[in-house]
């Protein structure tokens, strides 16, 4: 249901010069958010696994209505860029902005098209890997050359990191695999290759699955880390084709790699579609871990930036983060936003509530409160039901089966 502020005199208290915004809202309150049959894995929505991201047709049905062709949308918490890819394909340009490195790798990937150029160079990248994939002995059934196990001459993360997430010949595989898409020369074709090999680093890893950072053993034949990421590289090249089809060259993507927190130097937004972390839902860093590393990055940085984070909520002591921590952060997000987001137009924010000492949290009423200090006002709140696969969050707090999309106006 929607909530509206309304005046002394029972009229709603908006200028006059906002009678289209209000239609607006009123026709979003119309809609059945569930979206329970809706195809989301069109595009490049399925070019990386990333948990608890919402669905397409949230932001698709914010951004048709809360804003026109040709204006800016902006996702402060970009996760996999979902948001920033429907703006592109509404025909308007997109600016994302996330503290996790694998997000803005994935959102860049997602939100590219490439020229002609660039599939050539794809191409002879696919057929690097192809040549590799057919000196294994199919005879022996393993990854050999003349006989000799396969070792790559290449880097590779942390040997006792390696040693206790991967079997040796995935490790061997793994830092080939990244030795060629590192030699790649062109950056838009090397950042999409990276991408789709973090796409299959966990399923080949030891590690149970993106939700779940708990060790078991998989069985995995030589060659077989080599063939998911050629199957992976395919899948991802036709979505791209199909993703530079659809984008007109004059719409843009731009994507900051940057702390919130840290008040990012952007270009100004005309609506903002986001999906803040869940307090004690989750924790990136840990779960994306063997990704980071094998890409080159320190999670360590980012577990210590990272909002929302599971290990600091469930953390012992005085430094333990509570729901004041959660509310100052996003005073201070507001704050900033109030600079960056026009006058009169909206941010929405799609969220559930969270489970913080045994108490259950109301976490759009705390963004709520802290939108009012910087003077954007709420307009409208609607509940949805979650898809139970659709969303992963940390067990021990419960399924979060609902949540709120929450519309805040800068007066």
């Amino acid at each position: 249901m929607s909530v509206v502020a309304f005046a002394k005199n029972g009229q709603t208290a908006l200028s006059k010069g906002n009678t289209i915004l209000d239609t607006a809202v009123d026709r979003l309150e119309k809609i059945e958010w569930d979206f329970v049959s809706a195809k989301t894995n069109y595009l490049t929505h399925n070019l990386h696994p990333y948990p608890a991201k919402f669905i397409p047709q949230i932001p698709n049905a914010l951004i048709q209505e809360l804003s026109s062709v040709g204006e800016t949308i902006g996702d402060i918490f970009c996760g996999s860029g979902t948001t920033l890819l429907e703006a592109l394909q509404l025909k308007r340009h997109a600016v994302g902005i996330d503290a996790n490195p694998l997000a803005a790798l994935i959102t860049r990937a997602k939100t590219t098209p490439l020229s002609v150029a660039q599939f050539g160079v794809l191409d002879a990248h696919l057929s690097q890997c192809r040549r590799l994939a057919e000196r294994i002995n199919p005879d022996e059934g393993d990854f050999f050359y003349n006989g000799v196990p396969f070792v790559s001459s290449a880097w590779r993360p942390d040997p006792e990191m390696c040693e206790f997430w991967f079997l040796p010949h995935v490790v061997e595989e793994l830092a080939e695999l990244r030795a060629l898409v590192n030699a790649i020369p062109d950056d838009a074709v090397r950042t999409l290759c990276a991408v789709t090999l973090s796409s299959i680093i966990v399923v080949v890893s030891k590690q149970d699955s993106d939700t779940r950072y708990v060790r078991r053993e998989k069985s995995l034949a030589p060659g077989e880390t080599l063939s998911k990421y050629i199957a992976q590289l395919i899948s991802a090249i036709e979505a791209v084709r199909e993703l530079t089809d659809l984008i007109e060259a004059r719409f843009h993507c731009t994507v900051y790699d940057r702390n919130i927190l840290d008040t990012p130097d952007t270009e100004p937004f005309d609506l903002v579609v986001t999906s803040p972390p869940y307090p004690n839902a989750y924790s990136y860093h840990l779960y994306h871990r063997t990704r980071l590393l094998w890409l080159g990055a320190d999670p360590e940085l980012f577990k210590r930036i990272e909002i929302g984070s599971h290990r600091k909520y469930s953390a012992k002591g005085p430094r333990r983060a509570t729901e004041e921590t959660f509310k100052s952060e996003f005073e201070t997000i507001f704050q900033w936003l109030r600079t960056r987001l026009r006058d009169r137009r909206h941010a929405c924010f799609v969220i559930g509530d969270s489970t913080l000492s045994g108490e259950r949290i109301d976490n759009a009423s705390l963004i709520a409160a802290a939108g009012a200090s910087a003077g954007l006002r709420e307009v409208g709140r609607f509940d949805r039901n979650l898809c139970a696969t659709k969303k992963a969050f940390n067990p021990k707090i419960g399924k979060i089966k609902t949540e709120r999309i929450l519309i805040l106006r800068k007066e």
